[in-house]
């Protein structure tokens, strides 16, 4: 005995229904498949490639030369630098706005402003530092003429390994900011209690409890910090020229088209870049992942 009903396959019309959810999500998807993931390719690419378009490792080679070994020294550490002093005071300025009793009143203009600054880099952050603190800048020329202190003669340069992190920290500082309050409102008041109740002090409860807790955000946004200071270009350009030999220097100076300039070598050392920056990322995106299982 058949079903008087029996079961049929989609209709055409629910087979053809397009997957309209899925629309918008298609400006992202196009803009990174523009202009991320096709220039990187053709970075990845070009790096391995002779000027008449065949195969060879002599790019990736020359990368092991003592000038750009150097350079990615000097990049380096000027990333770590920023980074350390980046986390450091911005962990201190969001523990204390969330932890640390200050009115609620600051945490919003600070987290606006944090917004604001943590995207401020290029030729405005350059030009901003060089009116302030430059040679003749308002504050080194303020505190010559005014106060008798000669920043010059006291070893301070603007266009130096410690002017070029100096101007990193200013949105360095925000973007730790940013990162570490969610993390910081993550710690439950329930923990603070328990280790209050078990005779804990306050110096001990973060020995034990919160800074455990808080280690996989804060070392996360360490490798961020390092990665956007280590891929940041166009601040360091227009600051320090080629006064100081980093990494987004040279390779500004290998593309730019002059007669010495050797654009697969600059494919080169931005695939070293790109590197360099992915495992940093890597690095935060698993102790991100680490960090919210502890705080759910």
């Amino acid at each position: 005995m058949t079903s008087p009903n029996p079961p049929t396959g989609p209709s055409p019309a629910r087979r053809m229904r397009l997957p309209f959810h899925w629309l918008g999500i298609l400006p992202f998807a196009i803009f990174v498949l523009l202009f991320l993931i096709m220039p990187t390719m053709k970075i990845v690419i070009g790096a391995f490639q002779r000027p008449d378009g065949s195969f060879t490792f002599s790019n990736i080679g020359n990368l092991f030369t003592p000038s750009i070994l150097a350079a990615y020294g000097i990049s380096i550490r000027i990333s770590l630098a920023s980074a350390f002093f980046g986390c450091l005071i911005g962990f201190g300025t969001a523990a204390a706005v969330v932890l640390g009793g200050l009115p609620r009143a600051i945490r919003g203009p600070l987290m606006t402003f944090s917004g604001v600054a943590s995207n401020f880099a290029g030729v405005p952050l350059a030009f901003a530092f060089l009116a302030t603190l430059g040679p003749v800048g308002f504050i080194t020329v303020f505190l010559q003429s005014e106060l008798g202190i000669n920043l010059r003669m006291l070893g301070f340069n603007l266009l130096s390994f410690w002017g070029l992190t100096l101007t990193y920290l200013f949105f360095q500082i925000p973007l730790m900011i940013l990162i570490i309050t969610p993390a910081l409102d993550g710690l439950k008041k329930e923990w603070r209690e328990a280790a209050s109740i078990l005779g804990a002090t306050n110096a001990q409860y973060w020995r034990m409890v919160a800074l455990p807790i808080l280690t996989p955000s804060i070392l996360g946004t360490f490798a961020l910090l390092f990665a956007n200071a280590f891929g940041a270009v166009a601040t360091a350009i227009a600051l320090t020229g080629s006064s100081l030999s980093i990494v987004p220097i040279l390779l500004f100076a290998q593309i730019r088209g002059d007669v010495l300039g050797d654009p697969h070598l600059g494919y080169a050392l931005a695939f070293g870049m790109i590197v360099v920056t992915g495992i940093a990322n890597t690095v935060y995106i698993w102790l991100r992942a680490r960090s919210e299982r502890w705080m759910r």
